[in-house]
């Protein structure tokens, strides 16, 4: 299991009026559904076993739920097509990846390729959050880098 979470959201954004309680929802989310990835990754299980063994973390009534669970449902479900798209960008196989960086790819392939709403640097800028909080030393200068080239090449109209 990955480290216990921050104390939420950082007193300047709350004072600087910047606390959106619906984006610090999908952050927790997020990072929920990293630790899921990372576990599913080390015991693979069913996406709804996840989503259940995760309903009763003490983060969970402060997470969006539902974006939760379609974050694990569709990495889960689709992992293969997504290390298959993500494949152009990497420097070595999915297989060969830092579980903590590759769950942190797969949540951002899925919000990169399904989400068109959610702008491609908002996406890049979580992830890379994710990876620098819980991956390697560097990682999150790999994964930032990885999913730059990605969005790129998958939201052209963004650039």
């Amino acid at each position: 299991m990955l480290p216990p979470p921050g104390a939420g959201p950082s007193r300047a954004a709350i004072v600087a009026g910047n606390f959106n309680p619906q984006h610090a929802a999908r952050a927790l989310a997020r990072r929920l559904a990293v630790q899921a990835l990372y576990r599913w990754q080390l015991n693979a299980a069913p996406w709804q076993d996840l989503v259940s063994e995760f309903a009763g973390d003490a983060d969970m009534p402060r997470a969006d739920r539902a974006y939760f669970s379609a974050l694990v449902q569709r990495a889960v479900e689709e992992h293969a097509a997504l290390d298959a798209a993500l494949a152009p960008f990497l420097s070595r196989s999915a297989a060969r990846l830092d579980p903590i960086e590759h769950a942190v790819l797969l949540i951002a392939s899925v919000e990169l390729q399904h989400q068109p709403q959610l702008p491609f640097r908002v996406v890049i800028d979580e992830a890379v959050g994710l990876a620098r909080r819980y991956g390697a030393t560097d990682g999150h200068k790999f994964v930032n880098g990885v999913l730059d080239r990605a969005a790129r090449a998958w939201r052209p109209q963004e650039r």
